[in-house]
């Protein structure tokens, strides 16, 4: 037998209702903290670079991917000085990286400023690391990973050669070998990260339990 529902308790209800809305509401509102509004500031300046590549402006888009990483690192050491710390922060950082890199790389390579094969497999290993990850969260028991140490020595890579074609390019500074160097290394380490992700989620995906 359902019981009857009184008017006190459907007042009740619609109460914890519109409470529990308005959690969510001051929720969503409190994740736009500090070090948020920087990473989203930092998503804004990717259509600014791009624009700037294309319009053959390298000194300026130079300095707004210094700011960028600057931003990067601001947003990182306040979220975690002052414990600001947040889910929205959390996914929006690494999103604003990877859209930053990915469409500096792109453009440059569309400008005749970076080989063709690198840009394609700077952005394919990317690609392959977001299918793993989303495979194996969506196959197996969920779980938080760490960033690989190679992954963090690529990323560092991609961000110098980077920087340093925008200098050549903007500032006149000279390359001399250091454009190929600097292309081979980043080439190598995209190679040895892509390959060791693809290794963790296999490892993980073989010896975890299906999710039902």
């Amino acid at each position: 037998m359902v019981p009857e529902m009184t008017p006190h308790s459907k007042l009740a209800s619609h109460a914890a209702i519109a409470s529990s809305a308005i959690a969510r509401q001051s929720a969503l509102t409190l994740d736009l903290n500090l070090p948020n509004l920087i990473t989203l500031g930092r998503l804004l300046l990717v259509p600014v670079a791009v624009w700037l590549i294309l319009e053959e402006r390298y000194g300026a888009a130079f300095w707004v991917f210094i700011v960028a990483g600057v931003s990067d690192a601001a947003d990182g050491y306040i979220a975690k000085r002052y414990d600001l710390r947040t889910r929205l922060g959390a996914l929006l950082d690494p999103v604003a990286d990877k859209l930053l890199l990915a469409g500096v790389y792109v453009t440059l390579g569309v400008a005749g400023q970076l080989p063709g094969w690198l840009v394609i497999w700077v952005v394919l290993r990317d690609v392959l690391i977001i299918l793993g990850f989303v495979l194996v969260h969506t196959t197996t028991a969920p779980r938080d990973f760490g960033p690989l140490f190679i992954s963090k020595v690529n990323t560092l890579a991609q961000i110098a050669l980077v920087g340093f074609v925008l200098a050549r390019l903007g500032l006149e500074v000279d390359a001399g070998p250091m454009t190929q160097t600097m292309i081979v290394l980043t080439a190598i380490t995209t190679t040895l990260s892509g390959s060791s992700y693809l290794l963790r989620w296999a490892r993980i995906w073989l010896r975890s339990e299906p999710v039902l």
